[in-house]
């Protein structure tokens, strides 16, 4: 296999763990990757590497992220490692893979190949009319709330029959009426939702045995990204098309799990050598993003999880400044010290574009944008409007004024 490579890859470069990681290609493999610890090389340097050795063709990769934005950067950064053998790749996220599988047989399924995919307007504009066709309350039985209890029934590969037998709670058995009516509505529309991408795709593995060993016979070798955050049903996925060859690559990191109010089961990872009793362990420690003092801070709050797998990461960047912290008595106080905080580093000559306020929910921004501006501070909002900016707050702001 020629070798077209922009960048040629040199594992000397790589640490011990991640060597380990990308020379390891057969059999099942765990790679417990901490933040900040160089994953994404991990992945793309072992595919690479694989190239490099003849074991794979390009087309008998897989490589499974969850976001669109990580799988961009992942064929990316590929593409300068192995050239054009990149394009021949399945790199993609979840949902993107189960399109291509449907695609080719949808019709194996009671679908035909050109199938819609609703979104979440769309679907929310069919389940307000079933609701209305069934005569179900939309005030004691909220749209979104069925919407959830449904989508998370997908989730687990429940399909109305299942989930109507399961319903015992009022919202439950509602919700089983709406599954099976929105089922019957969708097939009509040849069209599927997100959830129904993964189900129906499990489906088609699970119940078709030609397709599922097709595809297990392809995929040589594969990598699922940020396992930590599979759901059942990508898990179930996952689990079928490894079957064949069993060179399956999981990195994922399970103090970073934060889906599980998405239905993401933190189990899938830390069961993963129950699944694959022969799988080989590699635990990526090494940070490269933070100094010593942050990831002793890291370690010591992450320690007191109670469902981890043991590891500690560490840095060869020295510990850096000291953490400060300021216990403040409510959120106006809180806001007024940040803002007090950031006029003193401006003092010291501290550019306003080198000073950032991170907070967890977009509710906070409101009491911190307000002190900000009382203090004179000038500031951007990035990822969201304005509090101040936001359409029905200048219509109270205009009132405000007229009066």
């Amino acid at each position: 296999m020629a070798k077209d490579a922009t960048v040629p890859i040199d594992i000397d470069t790589l640490n011990g763990p991640q060597r380990e990681a990308v020379v390891t290609t057969e059999g099942p493999l765990l790679v417990l990757a901490g933040a900040g610890s160089g994953k994404t090389r991990v992945l793309t340097y072992r595919i690479a590497n694989i190239l490099d050795r003849d074991l794979a063709a390009p087309w008998e990769i897989l490589a499974i992220t969850f976001t669109n934005k990580a799988a961009a950067e992942m064929r990316e950064r590929l593409g300068q490692l192995v050239g054009g053998r990149a394009r021949g790749m399945w790199v993609s996220t979840f949902h993107s893979m189960c399109v291509r599988i449907l695609r080719a047989d949808a019709e194996r399924i009671g679908f035909t190949k050109n199938f819609t995919i609703y979104d979440t307007d769309d679907m929310k504009r069919l389940y307000k009319d079933i609701m209305a066709e069934l005569d179900i309350d939309p005030k004691r039985f909220p749209v979104n709330q069925l919407m959830n209890r449904i989508s998370q029934a997908k989730n687990d590969l429940m399909v109305p029959a299942d989930f109507e037998s399961a319903a015992t709670d009022p919202v439950g058995r509602q919700a089983a009426r709406v599954y099976t009516r929105l089922q019957e509505r969708l097939r009509a529309a040849n069209a599927f939702d997100f959830d129904d991408l993964l189900l129906y795709a499990y489906l088609l593995l699970k119940q078709h045995e030609d397709v599922r060993r097709a595809y297990q016979g392809r995929f040589r070798y594969i990598m699922v990204d940020e396992y930590q955050d599979t759901n059942r049903a990508q898990y179930a996925i996952t689990q079928l098309l490894a079957a064949g060859h069993r060179n399956i690559m999981v990195v994922g990191d399970d103090d970073q799990s934060i889906y599980s109010w998405r239905g993401a089961d933190l189990r899938n990872i830390l069961e993963f050598e129950s699944d694959y009793p022969e799988a080989r362990v590699v635990k990526l420690e090494q940070n490269y993003r933070s100094v010593g003092n942050i990831l002793a801070a890291a370690n010591a709050v992450i320690a007191n999880n109670r469902q981890r797998k043991e590891k500690r990461l560490f840095t060869a960047a020295g510990d850096g400044d000291k953490i400060s912290v300021y216990l403040a008595s409510d959120e106006r106080d809180e806001g007024r010290w940040i803002a007090g905080e950031i006029e003193k580093r401006r003092g010291e000559g501290v550019s306003y574009n080198n000073m950032a306020v991170f907070y967890r929910t977009n509710a906070q921004s409101r009491m911190l944008e307000d002190m900000l501006l009382r203090a004179g501070v000038p500031y951007r909002i990035v990822g969201g409007t304005r509090f101040f900016d936001r359409a029905e707050i200048r219509d109270v702001m205009a009132y405000l004024t007229l009066v």
